[in-house]
């Protein structure tokens, strides 16, 4: 459904020399983030009007690890279950087109700090 190409920086790294596990969050996030905003839904604007996406589980299967300087491609589908907004990302090399992550993450829409069963506004944008 969606994909984002990035490159892994030399700050990322722990001493093993692989991607610290802290930052494929970050990747994951950052891929959510930028798929949202190609659908014109923005959070800054939801939040303005008392409604907040929020992360509510995040699962990640690490397969192989990612170096200094290896461009990846982080990809994502997005489906609803019940209340959920579930994305299930992954994260491929592009070198070899390895896996390197499995993740799913599920998000949930609140207002006012009530869970919220579905958020229209997410819905029509992301499954119009």
């Amino acid at each position: 459904m969606h994909e984002l190409k990035m490159k892994v920086r030399d700050y990322e790294c722990d001493l093993q020399g692989i991607v610290n596990n802290a930052n494929y969050q970050h990747y994951l996030e950052h891929a959510r983030h930028e798929f949202l905003l190609e659908r014109g839904i923005s959070f800054a604007d939801m939040h303005a009007r008392g409604i907040d996406a929020v992360v509510a589980r995040i699962t990640m299967e690490f397969k192989l690890p990612l170096r200094s300087g290896d461009e990846f491609v982080c990809s994502l589908t997005v489906k609803k279950e019940n209340v959920r907004y579930v994305f299930l990302q992954q994260i491929h090399r592009v070198s070899d087109g390895k896996l390197c992550l499995k993740a799913r993450v599920d998000s949930v829409c609140v207002q006012d700090g009530q869970l919220l069963s579905s958020c229209k506004e997410l819905e029509d944008k992301l499954f119009g």
